[in-house]
């Protein structure tokens, strides 16, 4: 009972400073300590995290998986909670898919006393140990967190350990157009090569040069060299920042609202990538209407 009272007062009462001796407790199967003791459930009764960042799954990877449990079962439980119907995967997703790809009809489970926001929390946090994330996923995932649960970037930096510049550079990707976004996430640009191609200013030429990327194995340092060049003719004087103070304020800005800032002819320009991340944005510069 003492270990579910924790749980209630929020994540901070389970982790505290030991957020990665938890997860690993997870990986283990030994978080029975933060909530029942382990038990089977029916599989029929799961149903997926609602807030489970991750989208792409390798299906190999799951293959493999199905056949060492049809042989030797699963090891490590997964984390549920319960629902007016059933109950909700709280962690375990890769595990889940591959019991039901094994075809079996239980698997060991934890019952935890989990919220909503805790549920957000577990989920982008065990991705991000794990390194199972992409970084548009990552990026998504940073972005629910800062509009469902009210954390600033500095907040949310704090809380996955990770620097605040890091959580800026991340959100801006979610400025990329659809189809370099959509690249990224099935692994065919990297990070470093996303975030190059947001120092260009027109959408068409970014995608050109991240197709051009991909179908050349272009490296990151080749593809900042292109993107220095301005196409067609040899590159003219920018006049896009006039001195360092401009510079320097459009850095602070682009790190306040975590996309792409411009300033010029006397005018801010904020970019956004739709309907709510506009609201995201005006909810930072308190002008939203509740």
């Amino acid at each position: 009972m003492a270990a579910k009272k924790k749980l209630g007062k929020g994540l901070d009462a389970i982790f505290g400073e030991n957020i990665d001796s938890f997860l690993d407790d997870i990986e283990k199967g030994a978080a029975e300590s933060y909530g029942n003791s382990q038990t089977k459930l029916p599989i029929a009764q799961i149903r997926p995290n609602p807030y489970q960042p991750r989208k792409e799954f390798d299906e190999n990877g799951l293959k493999e998986l199905a056949d060492s449990i049809r042989e030797n079962g699963v090891f490590q439980p997964i984390l549920v909670r319960k629902s007016l119907s059933g109950y909700e995967l709280v962690a375990g997703e890769r595990r889940l898919r591959a019991s039901k790809l094994a075809d079996q009809k239980d698997i060991p489970a934890i019952i935890v006393d989990f919220d909503d926001k805790q549920m957000m929390e577990i989920s982008l946090l065990e991705n991000i140990q794990r390194k199972d994330l992409t970084a548009i996923e990552e990026a998504v995932a940073y972005q629910q967190l800062i509009k469902k649960l009210g954390y600033t970037q500095d907040e949310l930096a704090k809380r996955i350990g990770k620097s605040r510049t890091n959580v800026a550079n991340m959100l801006r990707l979610l400025t990329l157009p659809q189809e370099i976004r959509d690249m990224v996430n099935q692994g065919k640009l990297s990070y470093g090569q996303a975030r190059t191609l947001l120092s260009l200013e027109e959408e068409d030429r970014m995608i050109e040069l991240a197709k051009k990327t991909v179908k050349e194995g272009l490296s990151v340092r080749e593809l900042e060299r292109l993107c220095s060049k301005k196409k067609g003719e040899p590159k003219k004087p920018s006049v896009k920042k006039s001195d360092p103070f401009t510079e320097d304020v459009e850095d602070r800005l682009r790190k306040k609202f975590g996309t792409k800032v411009e300033i010029r002819n006397k005018a801010i320009n904020i970019s956004y990538t739709d309907t709510e991340d506009l609201n995201r944005i005006l909810d930072i510069m308190g002008v939203i209407e509740d």
